[in-house]
Parts: C-alpha cells; structure tokens; sequence
C-alpha cells in the first residue's frame, strides 16, 4: 500500500505573504554601505553625508527641540490638506462613476485639471489665499483631489457587474446595491489610489513649505539646502520618508480591518 501524502493547500493563490524582517536587512544593508563608503573614502563626503553624522544631527535637533518645532506644523498642514482633497475627491468620484450625466459633466474637467503640474500654481494660490497657511492646504488639497477621483471612478467603474445584476435580480433597491455592493468592491482601488494621492501630498507640502514658511520640514530643508549642510538637508529627506512609510503603514493597516473579506 503506498503511503498517503498530504496534499499542499494552493488556494492562496498570488496572496503576497508578509516579510517584514527582509525589508529591514535590505535597509540596514544600504545604510552600512553607506556609512562604510563615506568612511573610506569610496563616496565623498560632499556627495553623501556619513549616516553616523546624520543621526547625530537627529539626536541635535531632538535636544534642542527643533524636531517638533518644524514636525507639527508640516503634520498640521499635510493632515489638513490631504483630508480635504481627499475627501472631496473621493465623494466626487463616487458620483462620476455612479450617474452618467455626472460623468459627462465632469470628466472632462478631471481629465484637464489632472496633467497640471501642481507645483506651478503655488503663485496662484499665494495670490486667491496669502502666503500663509490658506494656500498651503489648498496646494496640498488640489494635489490630492485630482488623482483620487481618478482611482475613485476607475475603482467603481471596475467592481463586476455580475454582482450588480445579482443584487438586482435578488430585488435589493439602488442604495442597497450601492452600500453592499459597489463600494466594497471598490474600495480596493480607491486605497490604492489613496496611497499615491497622500505621496503627492508629501511632494506638495515641501513645496509649499520653502515659500514663505518659518517652521516645517520643507523650510528646514531649504535652510540646509542654502547653507550646504548635508548633515541637516538628509536628516529633513530622512523625516520625510519615515513619513511616507508610516503613511503607508497607516493605510496598510485601515486596508486589512476593511477588506477582511478578501480573505
């Protein structure tokens, strides 16, 4: 009798799986060439600053409490911004994949609005809203408008019609359809498109931060940048990927307690 063997489970099928350490050894790999480089001599230090020296800078402006000075008004404004922008831009894409007159309406307007290089209105918004806070949160607002209601009725435009039909035929009404059924297939692209339109805001608040802003992460990079201190403009890019990452760890996380039916 031949021996029986257990038969592997294959219905994960491409579900990516999670490797967290593999990331971190990939980082502590490059911050080690890096600093081994510099040391060296491999890398020129007017090239890339030592990472030593650049946590050093980090531990400076901790102490001298610089870090929170220019932390929190960048937060302010990119929380500000982002959930604007976002938030209209999702209700608007909704609406243009929901009702056609909608869609004949304003995707023409989307669709000029969106290859306009955001950066190039600051001016204009310093002009209609001050210098101050009124045209940052409407750069960064703007920024993230357009691309989320792009991926908001490109998302919609996708969910299977099948499923549609199948809620019809069950007799749900038009809002029931909606709730249960177009938005929860949609959600999966409008999350994706969230992460590239908070990325842009990422973009977009240093910008508006190195015109006529005291305190924030875009100034404090432009203040380096002039004085041609390394040490101090790569600890700003450094605050400003640890915010991206923990953006995106952010919306990896609302992902997982929203599409737990994915399985």
């Amino acid at each position: 009798m031949s021996e029986i063997r257990p038969v592997p489970f294959r219905g994960g099928g491409f579900r990516p799986q999670v490797r967290r350490w593999v990331g971190l050894i990939v980082f502590v790999l490059l911050i080690a060439i890096a600093e081994w480089g510099t040391r060296t001599g491999w890398i020129s230090n007017l090239t890339l600053p030592r990472p030593s020296d650049v946590l050093a800078t980090f531990g400076e402006l901790w102490q001298s409490g610089l870090l929170f000075k220019h932390l929190s008004p960048s937060l302010s404004r990119l929380a500000v911004g982002a959930v604007l922008g976002v938030s209209v831009g999702v209700s608007v894409g909704v609406l243009i994949g929901l009702f056609s007159y909608v869609r004949a309406g304003l995707v023409p307007v989307v669709a000029a609005l969106f290859p306009i290089p955001k950066i190039a209105l600051l001016p204009l918004f310093v002009i209609w809203f001050g210098i101050d806070e009124g045209s940052k949160y409407a750069l960064i607002a703007f920024g993230t408008f357009t691309p989320t209601v792009v991926a908001t009725y490109g998302a919609v435009d996708n969910v299977d019609r099948t499923l549609i039909r199948m809620g019809q035929s069950f007799g749900l009404t038009w809002w029931s359809i909606v709730r249960k059924i177009v938005l929860p297939g949609a959600m999966p692209g409008i999350l994706s498109g969230l992460r590239i339109s908070l990325a842009i805001a990422i973009i977009l608040l240093v910008a508006a931060e190195m015109l006529g802003a005291e305190y924030g992460i875009g100034a404090y990079i432009l203040e380096a940048g002039s004085l041609y201190d390394l040490e101090r403009l790569f600890a700003g890019v450094v605050i400003l990927s640890a915010l991206g990452v923990i953006v995106s760890s952010a919306i990896t996380m609302i992902e997982k307690r929203l599409l737990r039916w994915r399985g």
